[in-house]
């Protein structure tokens, strides 16, 4: 007894079913192929020769997937026999007059003109069949043989032609909202790009930059400069949980809530921190968070205070050519109403080189299924040291891009600072 759809396992695929071609017998194959592709406008869906040269021909109409294998018997054959016959094949298109006078100019012999035929249709009796053979569908049908005689129905079914024109509507109109989602898509990206930093704030002892290479057209990785004031400079680097247009609208709160809080808490990140948490959990659902590292470097002293909340450790390599990793000092922001954090400093004097940066760096991937890793990461900036720090960021992006030449998977971003003599 024969399994049902129903009684296969759980989570088992249905093997795939589909009608492919259907065979008519052909005194020349080159011949027949010429009627079909010049004067019925079939497609060639493939043509190849196989054993002792014997050649597989065969056409397809513009709409639909079924072929016709034109076939070649010997004449000594059963199958010679079959040319010239009814084909019992039915040929549907949307109007039949229209394409009986295309045809009929290019030479195709029709046995009538069409005809209108409707047939009342019972569920408890079989499909119903005219006197003779004739179509019992609803709407307009004629016959036409080929060059070897072998004869086709074309109809046009009611049913089957407002289906069409349903299908046809429901294309453009799925057209149209591709086209209209394209166009917001790069509205997003435009006024995402206007989230990142327009220009660097003056800080004469720092030389730095940032970058941020997305890997779809919006994404949630996140990178700001902030003007502190009496050469205090904040570099932040986030990522936000997610990917795509989710991840960008909470990348834009999350900007937003930094840059609406920092003037009021600039001698106190802690402060500033705890109200951008606040807020982000506000206005996020449950399961939003973001990860983000916050520095603030001060001129006058060569300090860096930071503040590292549940993101990647940020590396510090000294003049000595030494790496200090600056690891977290705090959980992530926005899961938690109740939510402080600890503040880390260092020195950051000249000849050092901060970087900051998100896990599509360390993450990216090579065909052998390795990471880029932070290990790379330290060889690659210990590297590119001396260059500046736009063209240690253009570095380090092109050695990623160099171990893993795959399509990106994760946004890029990173920020460099290097501190340079008073």
């Amino acid at each position: 007894m024969g399994s049902s759809p129903s009684s296969r396992a759980a989570g088992q695929a249905r093997p795939y079913l589909s009608i492919y071609f259907v065979n008519i017998f052909v005194r020349d194959q080159e011949r027949s192929l010429r009627f079909y592709v010049d004067q019925l406008g079939f497609d060639l869906a493939f043509d190849a020769s196989y054993q002792a040269g014997h050649r597989w021909v065969a056409v397809a109409p513009p709409d639909g997937s079924t072929v016709l294998l034109l076939i070649q018997p010997k004449r000594d054959s059963a199958e010679y026999k079959l040319i010239g016959r009814a084909t019992q094949v039915v040929l549907v298109t949307e109007d039949v007059t229209a394409t009986f006078r295309d045809w009929r100019e290019r030479g195709v012999r029709f046995g009538f003109t069409p005809r209108l035929r409707r047939v009342k249709y019972e569920p408890s009796r079989p499909v119903p069949q005219a006197e003779g053979g004739t179509p019992a569908w609803g709407g307009v049908f004629t016959r036409f043989e080929d060059i070897d005689g072998n004869s086709f129905t074309l109809v046009s079914i009611d049913e089957m032609s407002r289906t069409i024109q349903a299908k046809r509507r429901a294309a453009a109109e799925k057209l149209e909202a591709e086209r209209y989602a394209a166009q917001e898509l790069e509205i997003a990206k435009q006024v995402q790009a206007r989230l990142f930093p327009q220009t660097k704030p003056a800080c004469g002892t720092l030389d730095y930059a940032g970058i941020c290479i997305q890997a779809r057209q919006v994404g949630g990785d996140y990178y700001d400069f902030l003007d502190l004031g009496h050469q205090r400079l904040g570099l932040v680097v986030g990522d936000i949980a997610g990917k795509g247009m989710a991840a960008a609208l909470l990348m834009a709160n999350l900007q937003a809530n930094l840059r609406s809080q920092y003037a009021a808490a600039l001698d106190q990140p802690q402060l500033l921190l705890r109200s951008v948490n606040q807020l982000f959990y506000e206005n996020t659902v449950d399961s939003a968070y973001a990860t983000l590292f916050f520095a603030e470097y001060d001129g006058r002293t060569e300090r860096l205070r930071y503040v590292n909340c549940g993101h990647l450790p940020a590396l510090l390599l000294r003049s000595d050519d030494t790496f200090e990793r600056l690891g977290s000092t705090c959980t992530v922001l926005g899961l938690f109403k109740e939510w402080d954090c600890a503040l880390g400093e260092n020195d950051f004097r000249a000849g050092d080189t901060l970087v900051l940066y998100t896990d599509g760096v360390t993450e990216a991937f090579n065909d052998a299924d390795e990471e880029f890793g932070e290990k790379r990461l330290m060889e690659a900036i210990r590297r590119h040291r001396h260059r500046s720090s736009e063209d240690l960021l253009t570095a380090i992006v092109e050695d990623v891009r160099q171990f893993s030449p795959r399509e990106q998977y994760d946004d890029i971003t990173l920020i460099v600072a290097k501190c340079q003599p008073s």
